[in-house]
């Protein structure tokens, strides 16, 4: 039988294959060689009895992210919250940067909407006109959830941000039948308790699978080089070829026209300079390497 692993946990893998969730354990060639098995992967199954089998192959995987440890993903849909704790811009851009490094298409979620006065912040119409597609929901209003649960309904899906922004709070309110655990802001530290603990991948009713993901707040960059890193930043695709030096990376470089772009106000002041930041953390890698 052929399925996907759903959780790992305590030696065992819980395979979704078709109507059956078996209880699964890797069979003794994996374990001898340590092959690295995740959740997401595709499988092949021996099943047994009561509900039990043994995991015979893994097939190739199209993808796969080290923070949440998750396996041919479809999308990431990256959750902030507007107010409460603060958003950090940079670590979306990171975020960003993360998913497209691993092909896999981001979407961005601005929950607690509500929480914004006078309606949507420029910071998140900054990402509207650089291309992303932006959701703005609220989980305690129910806004924009039918927007959610539609992106969802196909495929493997990351839900990754940092904690208390409300994801689990989301994940409930698109099939409140998860009953999943959430946390409150700590007043002192303004950051969410982490309510998971573990990666799991949640059936929804609607189709799709959803990987409910411990919280983070940090976030290692990938190994790409510093001229790869504008190819993240569709904002500027269109002005690369007005750059007068094709290997431009768009700092110190005359007659760029992206910079050019940024002094005209066409590209968001706020995302170049967390992108120099980025590229500057980049070459500094590269140098001690």
């Amino acid at each position: 039988m052929d399925g996907i692993i759903t959780k790992a946990y305590g030696g065992f893998y819980f395979v979704n294959a078709g109507d059956d969730l078996l209880q699964c354990t890797l069979k003794g060639a994996f374990r001898h060689r340590k092959v690295d098995v995740m959740v997401g992967d595709r499988v092949s199954v021996r099943p047994g009895e009561r509900s039990r089998g043994v995991v015979e192959k893994v097939y190739p995987r199209r993808n796969a992210l080290i923070r949440p440890p998750v396996a041919n993903v479809d999308r990431a849909v990256i959750v902030l919250a507007v107010k409460d704790p603060e958003p950090s811009l940079a670590l979306l851009d990171r975020l960003i940067v993360c998913a497209g490094y691993e092909g896999i298409p981001p979407v961005i979620c601005f929950n607690k909407i509500d929480l914004a006065a006078g309606g949507s912040p420029g910071f998140i119409r900054s990402y509207d006109a650089a291309g992303f597609r932006v959701l703005r929901t609220s989980a305690r209003e129910g806004t924009g959830v039918d927007s959610l649960r539609e992106v969802l309904k196909e495929g493997i899906t990351v839900f990754a941000g940092p904690s208390g922004v409300g994801k689990s709070s989301l994940l409930n309110a698109v099939q409140p039948g998860l009953s999943l655990k959430t946390g409150e802001i700590g007043h002192k530290a303004k950051r969410g308790r982490h309510t998971t603990r573990h990666v799991e991948l949640l059936s929804l009713e609607g189709g799709g699978l959803v990987a409910d993901t411990p919280g983070f707040s940090t976030l290692f960059l990938p190994g790409l080089k510093r001229e790869e890193l504008c190819r993240f930043y569709p904002e500027m695709e269109k002005y690369l070829a007005g750059c007068r030096f094709r290997s431009c990376l768009h700092g110190s470089e005359p007659d760029c026209a992206v910079k050019e772009a940024v002094a005209r106000n066409e590209i968001d002041g706020g995302r170049y300079w967390r992108y120099l930041e980025i590229l500057n953390e980049i070459i500094e890698r590269e140098r001690n390497n």
